[in-house]
């Protein structure tokens, strides 16, 4: 038997109940992953809530892992038992010792990533690439807004922003955390709750506004982070941390300056195995590097997954967090 997460309802953090399950045996192409470490993300309370349905309940949660490939099914090629992996998609069910998923799903971890970087890195590392690499190719000298950037994604953002030449102006909702960012490359930073976002990056890029905006808030932040770009420049909606962003008339981007507006998601750029390795090698190259540096500021058990997902959805972390079977 193995410990893992389940939830057979949708609900409050309550709802997760640590409970012991029978290992799945790997299938044809796929493996079986002996976690190390877990990545904690905003995605798994979507899930969790029922923002975002799951295929069915009871269901495991998380889909970001890194550890010890621990049974391998027939026609896997890539990847042998004992290989040292990672990976940030497949079905539910991150959230344990053990976790059985598509195997072109796994890419190899390289040796000078451990695997608690590797779990707190690999989403959130993988999204900054599509984000920065490939629905907008960034290039040195442009200006974007991104919301929450001390935060996981923000803080990696915030680096590879710097390392690109890329201005990235970050809103954080206090002063430690705007330190924060500002350490971690941010060329400036606004504190939504005491500053106007629009008026502040109208002062900061003397009224050019914003090349694109990285959005993962959702609905509390829509309207705002179109007043803040430039005319025919792009909005991307990554993530729903207030609620989904509902009733978009597309006229407003019209009257806001033929702007262009998309709603990415992970699946959609690594949808194969040549993708997914292409984005992973780039991501472990910033992190070998060392351009790349990830803050993992709190560790929980993996017992613990409600109280961690309590504190991401409070705004009560910084940097990264990891469970640990």
């Amino acid at each position: 038997m193995a410990k893992r997460i389940q939830l057979s309802r949708t609900g409050d953090s309550d709802v997760l109940e640590l409970t012991d399950v029978a290992p799945v045996d790997p299938g044809p192409g796929e493996v079986r992953v002996a976690n190390r470490a877990v990545g904690l993300n905003f995605i798994d309370i979507y899930f969790r809530t029922g923002l975002y349905p799951a295929p069915a309940l009871p269901t495991g949660l998380g889909t970001e892992a890194a550890g010890v490939v621990d049974a391998v099914g027939e026609g896997v090629t890539h990847l042998k038992a004992g290989d040292r992996v990672a990976y940030a998609q497949g079905p539910l069910g991150a959230y344990g010792e053990l976790h059985t998923l598509p195997a072109d799903k796994v890419v190899v971890l390289p040796d000078g990533i451990d695997f608690e970087t590797a779990a707190a890195s690999m989403l959130k590392g993988l999204t900054v690439q599509y984000l920065m690499r490939q629905t907008h190719r960034l290039e040195a000298g442009e200006t974007v807004l991104w919301h929450a950037a001390a935060g996981g994604v923000g803080s990696i953002a915030c680096q590879w922003a710097r390392a690109l030449g890329v201005k990235l102006i970050g809103t954080v909702s206090s002063p430690e955390k705007a330190a924060l960012a500002r350490q971690n490359g941010a060329w400036a930073t606004i504190d939504y709750t005491r500053e106007n976002v629009v008026e502040r990056v109208r002062e900061l890029t003397d009224g050019a506004m914003c090349d694109v905006v990285y959005d993962s808030v959702g609905k509390d932040t829509w309207e705002t982070s179109l007043d803040c770009l430039k005319p025919r420049s792009l909005m991307v909606s990554f993530g729903n941390a207030s609620g989904a962003v509902e009733g978009v008339n597309l006229g407003i981007l019209n009257q806001k300056g033929s702007l262009f507006t998309t709603r990415p998601s992970l699946n959609g750029y690594a949808d194969t195995r040549e993708r997914l390795e292409v984005m992973a090698a780039e991501l472990f190259d910033m992190l070998e590097s060392g351009k790349v540096k990830v803050d993992i500021a709190q560790r929980y058990p993996l017992a613990e997954a409600g109280k961690a997902q309590d504190a991401l959805q409070g705004r009560q972390t910084t940097g990264s967090t990891i469970l640990l079977p």
